[in-house]
This record gives C-alpha cells, structure tokens and sequence, in this order.
C-alpha cells in the first residue's frame, strides 16, 4: 500500500530519508512495519501533527452507457 507524506518529515528509520509534502512513502526498497505507518498516520504528540497518508485510488474516468 502507498502513502504520501502530508507534512515535511526526516525518517529516522530509513537512513534519514527526507520526506517533502507530496512525496511517496516509503522511497526506495525500504519496507517500513505495521507499527511504523501507525506511528507517521496518526498525529505525533510532540510534533503535533501526522506525517503520512494513504494514498486516494484514483478517480474513474469512465462515464455510462446510455
């Protein structure tokens, strides 16, 4: 599953990595844990914010029949 970053973020647990908003998570071949998508998902209580999301599906282009 793919996430994109919704705050500016160094990644600790990846060699540093920096993350600019917009970006993808995770970079490279890094597969981050269960545990650690929790910790970026969810508002950080000393930085006072969330670092990452999922990413939408896109949207459906496809119009009916009629």
């Amino acid at each position: 599953m793919k996430y994109k970053a919704i705050n500016k973020f160094i990644d600790k647990e990846n060699e540093d990595t920096l993350y600019n908003v917009g970006d993808e998570y995770p970079k490279g071949d890094y597969k981050p844990t269960k545990k650690r998508i929790d910790e970026l998902s969810k508002v950080h209580p000393k930085y006072k914010a969330a670092f990452i999301k999922q990413k939408e599906p896109p949207a459906s282009n496809k119009t009916k029949k009629e």
